[in-house]
């Protein structure tokens, strides 16, 4: 026997009772399950521990995660029916924030997205049978001879790993048998609306030595309402995604051949980065830092004294080995920048020191999860670290914090989620150093009247930092900016100042980056304003379409003129309809179109169209000069 809490009234339960058969003894209806102690169970899953029972009722958040986990199961039995049982072997179906996936094994078939419709159809034919869903527990040596019987691999390597002390149950519905720990409805057909959405890769548990799953991926909501909603912002993902934008603006490419997950930037990409990287700069420069520029490799004893090969190893390339010494491409610029710092003695006078760098890593990712310019091997940091005294602390953090918000909202974001993440069970540093630099972040998020979220114990074990999440046109947060505390560098590699009393010093140690990557942050913007870049940024700001043949001399006035004032201009010299011409420009993403043609000519005018508002009339040279250097000076999104 033990005790639960339900309504405030404590009962005595046996057992073995499950959680269906106690909510009938208290008079509960319509519960699909309950929560206790934090854990979301079913109906029919047995109560075996003290505790608040609370019920999830269709209405409440936690009852989408029983839906979606049974629709898991749905779609598995619906690939097993189509495909056959003997063909679709099962890896794991869990839920996810919006619907669920399963990760499957079709012999010799690729499942292909023109094939979710016929999957969806059979899926709501098993919906329609109102197949009961039946949980039971197994003995470990039941469910392994079942899972041998079904040729169920995945499941046998999922079993092996089940505690001896954890219960093993499945769920049955008609012919389909699945292991699972729940929670699922009574009956296939409590189910709500649901649509299957994707299809990519991934290697079983992760590891790219194992076989290649296809991961199918479905969203799953109460009402029809919610789910049309759902897709339709899922079309506008597709739109913006940044993958087809930067094919089609010619921006970069990720050529296999090379390798995936590194990035080469066609000219227009490099015309856009020199522009942000010279804006990056500049604004550095007027703050104090210094710009340094560092190898892409270093010795393993670097990375040995850092840390990296201890903590961080296996996300770093494997190591070269030249003249009897190893080396590692550079997962991080940090044991550089302590060099630079270390190259003299450094006096109180000298901090805080401001090191800057665009600094290109290498870290090895799995190729199931490289996405992009999100997730690549091959990423350049707005990288900063920032060395000083304890008492500089507040004031540094304030600044850091300060100046990382301004440069977001230069690129549009102004909407943000900050954390503040605080010491872990293990951590190095006093518990002085911790509240002090604890201190410093919130003084700088509260001075600067920004709502926060403290994570705890989220800290790295080497101090505490600030994460900033930028909100996007379409309400997805993005995490950009990080401001790291580091007690565990200085130590390392016995960073010194000499103090005002001539005595040496460990300084603190403030890891920064406003953008994260430049890669990543060129991602998000171009999702953010769907390619239509801000005209100071845009690596094409505008493109002269000269009606006819006739008018070509004047155009090419018109952008020698421009280019003079260093204005990324071009001139569409084709033999095709003004028509034509305007529609290619507008799919090109291009801010300002000027058109000219006899009237332009004859008054010394030119007709500009602005892709965002339309038809601004016609504009003098010299207006529309001042027009684009306004544009440029105000950095207007």
């Amino acid at each position: 026997m033990f005790k639960v809490v339900f309504n405030g009234v404590e009962y005595e339960v046996e057992q073995g009772t499950t959680v269906g058969r106690f909510f009938e003894k208290v008079g509960v209806k319509d519960a699909l399950g309950a929560k206790l102690n934090g854990k979301i169970l079913d109906l029919q899953t047995p109560l075996r521990e003290s505790g608040h029972l609370v019920p999830i009722y269709q209405r409440d958040p936690e009852s989408l995660e029983i839906m979606r986990h049974s629709l898991s199961h749905i779609m598995a039995q619906a690939l097993k029916e189509i495909y056959g049982k003997e063909v679709v072997h099962l890896g794991v179906g869990p839920t996810t924030e919006e619907g669920f996936y399963y990760d499957v094994e079709v012999e010799g078939i690729r499942v292909k997205e023109e094939d979710l419709p016929k999957i969806e159809e059979r899926m709501k034919d098993i919906v329609k049978r109102n197949l009961p869903i039946i949980r039971k527990e197994l003995e470990r040596e039941q469910a392994i001879r079942l899972f041998e019987s079904l040729k169920e691999y995945y499941k046998l390597d999922i079993i092996k790993r089940i505690d001896e002390q954890d219960v093993i149950s499945v769920y049955e519905q008609g012919d389909f048998v699945d292991l699972c720990r729940g929670p699922h409805v009574p009956y296939t057909g409590m189910v709500g609306n649901f649509k299957l959405t994707h299809i990519a890769g991934a290697y079983w548990q992760g590891d790219p030595s194992k076989p290649m799953l296809q991961r199918i991926y479905g969203i799953a909501y109460w009402s029809q309402e919610e789910l049309e909603e759902r897709l339709k912002f899922y079309e506008e993902v597709k739109r913006r995604d940044h993958r087809k934008l930067g094919a089609e603006l010619e921006l970069f490419l990720i050529d296999e051949d090379i390798g995936g997950g590194l990035v080469i930037w066609l000219p227009k990409g490099g015309i856009y980065r020199k522009t942000l990287e010279d804006f990056w700069k500049e604004e550095h420069l007027k703050r104090g830092y210094q710009l340094i520029y560092t190898p892409h490799v270093g010795k393993s004893h670097l990375w040995q004294t850092s840390g990296h090969l201890e903590y961080y190893r296996q996300n770093m390339y494997p190591p070269m080995e030249m003249e009897q010494e190893e080396y590692f491409v550079k997962p991080m610029n940090c044991p550089f920048h302590v060099a630079v710092y270390k190259s003299k003695l450094r006096s109180y006078k000298e901090l805080p020191l401001k090191l800057a760098e665009l600094g290109t890593v290498y870290r090895y990712e799995l190729s199931g999860v490289l996405h992009g310019l999100m997730r690549v091997r091959g990423f350049t940091q707005d990288d900063a670290h920032i060395i000083c005294t304890p008492e500089q602390v507040d004031q540094v953090i304030h600044e850091t914090l300060e100046f990382a918000i301004w440069m977001l909202g230069v690129f549009g974001f102004e909407d943000f989620k900050v954390y503040i993440s605080t010491r872990p069970p293990e951590a190095i540093g006093s518990q002085e150093q911790w509240e002090k630099a604890e201190s410093a972040l919130k003084k700088a998020v509260e001075s600067l009247k920004l709502n926060y979220e403290i994570d705890e114990g989220g800290g790295a074990f080497y101090g505490p930092k600030i994460d900033v999440k930028i909100k996007d046109v379409i309400g997805r947060y993005w995490q950009c900016s990080t401001i790291q505390f580091d007690f565990n560098l200085p130590e390392r590699f016995d960073m010194e100042y000499v103090g005002p009393d001539n005595k040496r010093h460990r300084p603190y140690m403030i890891h920064r980056a406003i953008f994260g990557s430049i890669e990543r942050f060129t991602g998000i913007l171009l999702e953010h304003y769907a390619g239509l870049l801000p005209f100071w940024l845009s690596p094409v700001q505008a493109r002269i379409i000269p009606i006819s043949s006739k008018h070509i001399p004047y155009a090419r006035e018109l952008l020698d003129f421009l280019r003079s004032y260093k204005f990324r201009v071009e001139i569409d010299e084709r033999n095709e309809r003004l028509s034509a011409k305007v529609r290619d420009a507008e799919l090109a993403k291009i801010p300002y179109l000027l058109i000219v043609g006899d009237k332009e000519v004859e008054s010394r005018m030119v007709s500009v169209r602005s892709k965002k508002e339309g038809d601004l009339g016609q504009k003098s040279w010299e207006e529309l000069l001042e027009f684009f250097t306004d544009l440029v000076e105000s950095k207007v999104c």
